[in-house]
């Protein structure tokens, strides 16, 4: 089993900042009913949002860097 490092700060009320291995990421929102947004060094951008029951909902963005 490989080892992994993932570490998440709260930095503000509603806002992480998320660090691992390879890139950092910054996450807003995700309150009661909420969508949440993420955004990472390496270009990609999230939305996600939990619903009720087992049902979850993303979209994922990645933009090619130049």
């Amino acid at each position: 089993m490989p080892l992994t490092f993932r570490k998440s700060f709260r930095i503000l009320p509603g806002v992480r900042l998320n660090i691992n291995k390879r890139s950092w990421s910054i996450t807003t929102g995700g309150g009661k009913n909420g969508p949440r947004h993420t955004r990472s060094s390496t270009g990609r951008r999230t939305t996600s949002m939990d619903l009720p029951g087992p049902f979850g909902w993303r979209r994922t963005h990645t933009s090619r860097r130049p």
